[in-house]
């Protein structure tokens, strides 16, 4: 970097007189004053002395010739304002909400649900389960589901259901890495899986989860996940109702104080994150109720919340 010259703000002092040695010469000079002939410290003349002064002693002092710099300074400053045009207005909060208001009314701005996803979608990760066809032993897919990322060291949640009894883990990333994954914990009662992946991408982050503590019916929810294996898929919802108790359709299990919630969800959207409208993570999306033979949502889902997901994995509590 170019660095500003430096000046010094004392003024230059006038010449000493020169001093000579034993044979008539002119004596070293101090550091601070140059060196000068016996003749010229002796006797300075006008023209030396006018030298030595300051630039600012030079000038002409008649007021005319300062009414004339006066002048010329006058004109160059209004020759600029002529240039920049008039002074910019004062910024008031008028201004402010008048610019505001014009932004909203000429931009179209992302969506509350929109928001929630991006904030989530680089944590949720496609879950593939592969294991051997019964007739020709071939290794096969068994099911897909979702997971979402909850350590940037590549540690996964998703839904037991999804991942228990694989010979083979694979998950696949949001910028399409796919790596191979092994089951490091579980928690059955809640039908949560914890996956590590063997690999990951450079850039992954973690979502962000959040208490259900200030959780109410009517908050505003996004559910995301493959359902069918088609996605990532965002579907937009309320949560219905807290505390809900849900059993299994062949009834080898109940599940307790689960979140409820109409955001559509399929077979495929298991183990994928429930999100609030701040893009945080409230729930793992584990079940949908209906009361038909179809395997289709028909309003009612169901996730566990995030506590008890996290206590699968070994984190504290919130």
């Amino acid at each position: 970097m170019k660095r500003r010259p430096l000046y010094s703000s004392r003024r230059p002092a006038s010449l000493p007189p020169a001093t000579t040695d034993a044979v008539g010469g002119a004596a070293a000079s101090s550091p601070h004053t140059p060196p000068v002939s016996t003749a010229l410290a002796a006797t300075p003349s006008t023209a030396t002395v006018a030298a030595a002064a300051p630039r600012w002693q030079r000038w002409p002092a008649h007021p005319a010739a300062l009414w004339l710099g006066m002048g010329v300074l006058a004109t160059l400053l209004l020759l600029n304002l002529w240039r920049t045009g008039p002074a910019s207005r004062p910024l008031t909060q008028k201004t402010i909400d008048a610019a505001v208001l014009k932004t909203l009314e000429t931009q179209v701005l992302p969506s509350a649900a929109a928001r929630a996803q991006e904030a989530v979608a680089g944590s949720v990760v496609r879950v593939m389960a592969y294991g051997k066809h019964p007739k020709t032993g071939e290794e096969v897919e068994m099911g897909v589901g979702t997971g979402v990322v909850i350590v940037d060291k590549g540690v996964i949640l998703t839904n037991l259901h999804v991942v228990g009894g694989a010979k083979k883990i694979r998950v696949a990333f949001a910028d399409g890495l796919e790596a191979d994954a092994s089951m490091t914990g579980a928690q059955p009662e809640n039908d949560l899986a914890v996956l590590q992946a063997h690999e990951i991408p450079d850039d992954l982050y973690a979502a962000t989860m959040r208490s259900t503590g200030d959780l109410q019916p009517g908050d505003q929810v996004v559910a995301v996940g493959f359902p069918f294996g088609i996605g990532p898929s965002v579907s937009a919802g309320v949560v219905s109702g807290l505390g809900r108790s849900f059993r299994s359709p062949e009834g080898k299990q109940t599940m307790t104080n689960l979140i409820q919630f109409d955001a559509a969800a399929n077979p495929g959207n298991s183990g994928g994150p429930l999100v609030t409208m701040d893009g945080e993570v409230v729930g793992i999306v584990t079940a949908i109720l209906n009361p038909t033979s179809a395997r289709t949502f028909v309003g009612i889902g169901f996730a566990v919340p995030i506590e008890n997901a996290a206590s699968a994995a070994g984190l504290p509590p919130f």
